[in-house]
């Protein structure tokens, strides 16, 4: 059995992120004096007084609106409600009732669960009295608080933990955690979507969609991963809103967590620069790596079109070439088990320790015949080679003159490490170190 699920909603800019923040502890909502700016539900857990809950942040909701992100977002919270075990309805004590509060209150009781209403930005004294009118609203219970400076929160914890139901907790140790990234609309959020048949990810036709990360644990198929399915990463100077720049950093955040990264490219534009970009910051993590090129139905093909996109995909990121290349269509669902089966691969890879003495059995031997050029007329004896404790696979050649080794002989070393061994997707690093 997994956390309760408390959900917080609301109109736009009544504070629900910044209240979400102060439970969680962490700055995973983006929080701005934007109006709308949190579209997708975004979970986060609360221990309070030992006990744990997952809190649900919503986008601000809007009613009857021709906008194609608040017609999503109004579903997203209606989505989040239905997830919720209790329902904590946030207004603004600032404003009074609004025809917005009234739309949410008759969607919250609709659902017949336990909801908590929280009037925030009850900062001062002055503004306790404006909390009475709010009981119109109908709400058995009802706190005041103030999101910014913590006032009346523990009150109202202590009223959402009263019903909560008993929790196990979930043995999350030893699940891969796939990143997916890449540019803006080439389908982070539609694989992810496809993937779990939910509709966790807002998906629309407007590039940049998805602002904050998703964190999704998909268990079928045979396959048992944690995915994230970020913001799509912009070029600078494309980042103009500070709004863009918060998503910039979570989806690093989400690359920096991950263990294998499922970098989307769009067929129809092959690879682009900010592409690579992506790819080398994956790559700079030490990720697993697997490229999928998606919307390939799309794409007029004769029977050199893949092969010609896969040399032109390989040649903007080389050296590190040695990654695998799947061509899919989430749309029509072309290929993508093959995809995952592929990441778990690289997952394996990533994982993988090799045996100091089969190390020294197989591949000292190899660079033993090969060494690297003398230097000055002094020659370099390679006489040891082990798997450090790192947690991405690196690997230490011990020599008794590192400091002449270049960077030719040490691709050179890497390359045979992958052609023995299959890092198929990981990006690795060989030192050179005294002996």
């Amino acid at each position: 059995m997994s956390r309760a699920i408390v959900a917080i909603v609301g109109r736009p800019n009544v504070g629900k992120s910044t209240f979400f923040n102060r439970l969680t502890q962490k700055k995973s909502a983006i929080v701005h004096e934007t109006s709308g700016v949190t579209r997708d539900r975004h979970y986060g857990i609360v221990d309070w007084v030992g006990k744990e809950f997952s809190l649900i942040d919503t986008g601000g909701y809007i009613n009857d609106s021709e906008d194609e992100f608040e017609t999503e977002i109004q579903r997203q919270v209606e989505l989040a409600i239905q997830e919720a075990n209790v329902i904590l309805f946030m207004v603004d004590v600032t404003t009074g009732i609004t025809d917005l509060d009234e739309s949410v209150v008759q969607l919250v009781r609709k659902s017949g669960k336990k909801a908590i209403l929280v009037v925030n930005k009850v900062d001062t004294n002055s503004r306790r009295d404006d909390v009475y009118e709010f009981y119109k609203l109908g709400l058995e219970h009802v706190f005041a608080i103030s999101a910014v400076n913590g006032g009346g929160t523990g009150e109202l914890l202590d009223e959402v933990c009263k019903d909560l139901p008993a929790v196990e907790e979930e043995e999350e140790d030893g699940i891969p955690r796939f990143a997916i990234i890449g540019r803006p609309n080439v389908g982070k959020s539609s694989l992810l979507n496809m993937l779990t048949q939910s509709e966790r990810s807002i998906v629309t036709s407007i590039a940049g969609t998805t602002r904050d990360s998703i964190h999704t644990h998909f268990n079928a198929f045979g396959f048992d991963i944690r995915f994230t399915d970020t913001a799509g990463l912009r070029k600078k100077s494309k980042v103009h809103e500070n709004l863009e720049f918060y998503s910039v950093l979570r989806t690093v955040r989400s690359i920096e967590n991950s263990d294998v990264c499922l970098l989307l490219l769009d067929a129809k534009d092959g690879i682009t620069s900010q592409d690579v970009n992506i790819f080398r910051l994956a790559q700079r993590n030490h990720k697993g790596i697997v490229i999928l090129v998606n919307k390939w139905d799309l794409v007029e093909k004769d029977h050199k079109t893949a092969e010609n996109l896969e040399e032109r995909i390989k040649d903007a990121i080389k050296p590190f070439v040695d990654v695998p290349l799947v061509f899919i269509s989430v749309k029509e669902k072309q290929r993508v088990h093959k995809a995952l089966e592929m990441a778990m691969e690289v997952y394996k890879n990533r994982t993988k320790k090799i045996q100091t003495s089969k190390l020294n059995e197989i591949l000292l031997p190899i660079v033993q015949e090969t060494p690297p050029p003398a230097t000055k007329g002094k020659y370099i004896k390679i006489k040891y080679i082990t798997q450090l404790p790192t947690y991405y696979p690196s690997f230490a050649f011990f020599c008794n003159l590192p400091q002449y080794i270049k960077d030719p002989y040490k691709r050179f070393c890497e390359n045979k490490i992958r052609e023995i061994f299959d890092f198929t997707g990981v990006p690795f690093e060989v030192y050179f170190r005294k002996k």
